[in-house]
């Protein structure tokens, strides 16, 4: 058995990992999920700047990814839709919609210049073999932008999830250049869909966010249009929500008319006599246009999940902006001065006719020797050793190119590669400066026309309670002591909405406080029944007579009843004792009877309530008399 478990956990462990690492937590390196990556490394190996089938662009993409084309093709259709990095052709669906884009077969796409300048760097990139080890893909692409956050994420593992929210990549690209001078600033979430949101809870990509639809009255009393629906919605569930909502009586619609097209416009008919700006409110309450977001961004960092702030994203994006900008100016100046080099040894062996000493000589060691021999004069001007290559490649110099030898050309390329290295020499040692106008090219090129589409508001979420109607009688029959929205006879205590609260009070000394039901039996008298309200419940004060168990003595207690757990039941008396009369108003007279007695002078006497304090609902009431009583009456306070 202990062998079992072992193999199981050990092989959960595996599943596990493989999910977070290889299916739905992106790498916080390029912000891509592996389905995402492959996919733009299979357009990046087709591109021949013309559109491909999207069906043949999922089937060179299943070289890499071992799950099947339609979590390709789904994969692919999202990752266009955000627009930063494939150019659409055909029906790619509608965000705003929810319309499902044509199949695979019918619809064309290509990658955009924008991903080949932000993620294609194949020469500073780590490939590691596929699936099947037949082809090489890319461990992560050297991003120069933190896409996660630009793009939004949403992904489910085992055990752990993410929700990263899209940005508006011209204020992600403003915070990552004061991050390159280890400055820090808060940028908050911008959707297509647009809509209002209130970003008071972010707690900077770790908290939650209000989102709203934006509604336009302006027009019309009587209509409602909804020009911008929250994040996540659609235009067909944002209706069937208010649909339902409608159909239960809580909105006051008549009729829902959608006319949206590559932009939003769902128009609601208000019903007669109830005005558009009423039902605002209630839209914000019962429907869709209104609803909280959570986010948790998490992501892959060096094999590992972590938990990071968005500013700690953009701070750790900035140090990989740098690295990835230093490697490939690095790789570019190696380039340049081997062109360099070469140039310098085409230079001399032209010039200095070293061409002509090989003429004489019969065999090939005997030529390589006297080129290798001509350079030995020349060697403080060359940038490296000279290698059998070098040599193979002078001696495959045509002479029509030797004959045509310009030099003053040829030392005006060379001028020009030397002042191309002086600048990569020097953009090295200004890295910051030029990694800020890096992404200033990439505003400049690219993103300038993406403004900010929701915006920031601060609002409170609509509580349901707040604007529900009370339209519905709570019903009370002492015949047969059902209390509720549904008992059939009775008498019609107060109406209640759904989500009320009520506070019952027996005669047999208990009360509780409950959802007002829909019809609930309670075997002793109700001797009152009222709304649970914070005010209402500070400011009621109960005053309670009744007799003792053991004396049969007369009692009073003033009490108020503020703190209850839903549901459970409460004791206002102790056991034995019995209630002789129960009310709420304070200013009262309290008559009590007493038992006929011989000796017995006085039978009845008056005590005013004013004239007690009011204690705990706990505490002992307060003793009016040592005279066994026999029945006590409430009535008004008597005018002195």
């Amino acid at each position: 058995m202990a062998y079992v478990k072992d193999l199981y956990n050990k092989n959960f462990l595996e599943y596990a990992s493989y999910v977070i690492k290889e299916r739905a937590i992106p790498d916080i390196l390029d912000g891509l999920k592996p389905v995402q990556r492959r996919i733009l490394h299979s357009l990046f190996e087709m591109d021949d700047g013309r559109f491909h089938k999207v069906a043949n662009v999922v089937g060179h993409c299943m070289k890499y990814h071992p799950h099947g084309d339609s979590s390709i093709y789904e994969a692919l259709v999202n990752l266009a839709n955000k627009e930063f990095f494939i150019d659409r052709q055909g029906n790619f669906g509608n965000i705003f919609t929810g319309d499902p884009a044509s199949a695979a077969r019918y619809i064309e796409c290509r990658i955009l210049q924008f991903s080949k300048d932000i993620l294609f760097s194949p020469e500073i990139t780590e490939y590691v073999e596929s699936y099947d080890g037949r082809n090489l893909e890319p461990v992560v692409f050297p991003s120069k932008l933190p896409l996660a956050i630009i793009h939004g994420v949403e992904g489910i593992a085992v055990g752990m999830a993410t929700k990263i929210l899209p940005h508006n990549i011209n204020e992600v690209i403003e915070a990552m250049k004061l991050a390159l001078h280890g400055k820090k600033t808060l940028i908050y979430p911008d959707f297509f869909t647009g809509g209002d949101i209130d970003v008071s809870g972010y707690d900077d990509g770790k908290g939650r966010i209000l989102v709203r639809s934006k509604f336009d009255i302006s027009s019309d009393d009587k209509r409602i249009f909804i020009r911008e629906i929250p994040y996540g919605m659609t235009t067909e569930s944002l209706i069937n929500s208010i649909d339902n909502a409608a159909k239960k009586g809580k909105l006051k619609i008549s009729k829902i008319s959608d006319y949206s097209t590559d932009k939003v416009e769902i128009e609601l008919r208000i019903s007669r006599g109830v005005a558009a700006s009423e039902v605002v409110a209630a839209l914000y309450a019962y429907t869709d246009c209104e609803y909280s977001i959570s986010v948790n961004p998490l992501l892959i960092s060096n094999g590992v999940p972590v938990c990071l702030s968005i500013s700690d994203i953009i701070a750790n994006h900035a140090g990989v902006l740098k690295d990835v900008l230093t490697r490939e100016l690095e790789f570019k100046k190696k380039k340049l001065e081997e062109k360099l080099h070469i140039r310098t040894l085409e230079q001399i062996f032209i010039e200095e006719k070293i061409y002509k000493s090989i003429e004489k000589m019969k065999t090939k060691q005997a030529i390589v020797d006297a080129v290798y021999a001509g350079f030995v004069p020349f060697k403080a001007e060359l940038y490296r050793e000279i290698t059998d290559e070098d040599v193979e490649h002078l001696l495959k110099i045509p002479i029509r190119r030797i004959s045509l030898f310009d030099i003053n050309k040829f030392r005006e390329e060379i001028a020009a590669i030397k002042k191309e290295i002086e600048l990569i020499i020097y953009n090295l040692a200004h890295i910051v400066e030029y990694a800020t106008s890096f992404l200033d090219g990439i505003v400049e090129r690219y993103t300038a026309s993406y403004k900010r589409v929701s915006k920031i508001a601060e609002f409170t979420q609509v509580d349901v309670r707040e604007v529900v109607e009370r339209d519905i009688d709570l019903l009370y029959d002492s015949t047969t002591g059902f209390l509720g929205k549904s008992v059939a006879s009775g008498k019609a205590l107060f109406k209640v909405s759904p989500f009320d609260k009520v506070l019952v009070v027996t005669a047999d000394g208990k009360y509780r406080v409950i959802e007002a039901p829909e019809k609930q039996y309670f075997e002793a008298k109700l001797v009152f029944c009222g709304y649970v309200d914070e005010d209402l419940m500070e400011k009621r004060v109960f005053t309670a007579v009744y007799k003792s168990a053991k004396e049969g003595y007369p009692y009073i207690k003033k009490f108020k009843i503020e703190k209850f757990i839903t549901a459970k039941e409460y004791d206002y008396l102790k056991e034995g004792e019995t209630l002789l009369g129960f009310t709420l108003s304070e200013n009262v007279d309290i008559q009590v009877f007493y038992k006929k007695k011989p000796r017995l002078k006085v039978l009845e006497e008056s005590f005013a309530s004013k004239d007690y304090l009011i204690k705990g609902v706990k505490a002992s009431g307060v003793r009016l008399s040592s005279k066994e009583v026999n029945r006590a009456k409430i009535v008004k306070a008597s005018k002195k």
